[in-house]
């Protein structure tokens, strides 16, 4: 979590029962944010296609201790650990992680942008997790030739795909959202397209906009969004200045999109099986569940959607092959998990430790069948935008 400029870190009152934050989760807490009345979302317009909110809380009357400043780029705090046992979701630091042999793997470098399809449809890109790094994205897109030096499209037909998770750690989420945005309308005008899907992250900034410290049922004892979005990087200036626009924007973000063969999603995990056996079932059915405005059901949506390295381990492959014979697709490319982590490489707890990886690009892995796209900009990484089909 990156504290911003000149902010204390103060003490608040937690919210779960039986909770500890452990040593290497243990970051700046902003302060509170002041939180709008819950707001109801339109439903979702037939042709709106830009697609489709990470810790547990921690116990009532309990406090926090105020911390240090967070260095730069802290590394990926993870989330919240309940007693001795990891909660769903939970990013495992170095000593949690197995050696993944590098025999298995491999990272792609981009290729050189290819000119229009027979089809007349432009070349397709990704771009992975943002969190809030707006100078990167400008520069990382201004790289692949998608904007100009004022940060306007650039590409005419080209097709630009954001994977999720705009907001938290970093210092402008807001900044990030307008961005992609604005992008869409340029896009579209140019005879292009910019389209972004939903990730974790946005359910979180959602529901602590909507529900605060409403309680739900996480599974676990008692939690709320508010806490929640807190620990896992929520920036006060983010709430401050987030509008009815953005939200609406947001719960409107599709969660699953097939694209030349690419099955994209956020998150490295089969929970999307659980929303419906095609991808518009999924698209409508997590939707409708936004729309409803229901807080445990839309805590349950986080939860799911916050589960990863599901490709990575023993079996990763075989459920790759279970969501792309449900939804289509020959490769599945997805965020959510930094790929410092997919390699079970991530240098020391503080972050001190500089001899991790080197993120030149995405990471295939799952006998080939998945490409990861997070490239861990909130961990001094590299934040990606790459053309698919990958080569090399």
């Amino acid at each position: 979590m990156t504290q911003g400029a000149g902010q204390e870190p103060v003490v608040r009152t937690a919210t779960l029962r039986d909770f500890r934050v452990p040593p290497y989760a243990q970051t700046p807490v902003p302060p509170q944010a002041q939180v709008a009345p819950p707001s109801t979302v339109p439903p979702r317009a037939p042709e709106a296609h830009p697609s489709p909110p990470d810790a547990l809380a921690p116990p009532p009357g309990a406090s926090v201790p105020p911390h240090a400043p967070a260095p730069h780029r802290p590394p990926h705090p993870g989330n919240a650990v309940v007693g001795d046992e990891q909660p769903e979701g939970y990013t495992p630091t170095e000593r949690d992680l197995p050696v993944i042999r590098r025999g298995d793997t491999v990272q792609v470098q981009t290729a050189e942008p290819r000119p229009v399809s027979d089809d007349g449809r432009g070349p397709l890109f990704v771009v992975g997790d943002v969190h809030g790094y707006l100078d990167e994205l400008l520069a990382a897109l201004g790289e692949q030739g998608l904007i100009d030096a004022d940060g306007s499209w650039a590409a005419g037909n080209a097709r630009l795909w954001f994977l999720g998770d705009f907001t938290d750690r970093g210092p402008d989420g807001i900044g990030v959202i307008d961005l992609v945005m604005r992008l869409s309308a340029e896009a579209a005008a140019a005879g292009g397209y910019c389209k972004a899907l939903m990730g974790n992250h946005e359910l979180l900034l959602i529901g602590a906009k909507r529900f605060a410290d409403t309680p739900v049922n996480s599974g676990a004892g008692t939690a709320t969004f508010q806490a929640a979005w807190l620990l896992n990087g929520g920036q006060k200036t983010d709430m401050e200045r987030l509008q009815d626009v953005h939200l609406q924007w947001m719960s409107r973000l599709d969660a699953v999109v097939e694209e030349d063969g690419h099955l994209l999603m956020h998150s490295d995990t089969t929970a999307y099986l659980d929303y419906g056996s095609t991808i518009e079932d999924v698209n409508d059915t997590i939707t409708a569940i936004l729309t409803r405005n229901d807080a445990d059901e839309c805590w349950d949506l986080f939860r799911k959607l916050t589960k990863r390295f599901a490709f990575r381990d023993e079996g990763g492959s075989q459920a790759v092959r279970e969501l792309l014979t449900m939804y289509g697709g020959q490769r599945v490319v997805h965020g959510h998990s930094p790929i410092p982590y997919l390699l079970g490489e991530v240098g020391t707890e503080e972050g001190e430790d500089s001899s991790g990886p080197v993120i030149n690009g995405p990471h295939v892995y799952a006998d080939g069948l998945a490409i990861a796209m997070d490239g861990g900009v909130t961990m001094a990484g590299k934040l990606l935008v790459v053309q698919l089909p990958l080569h090399g």
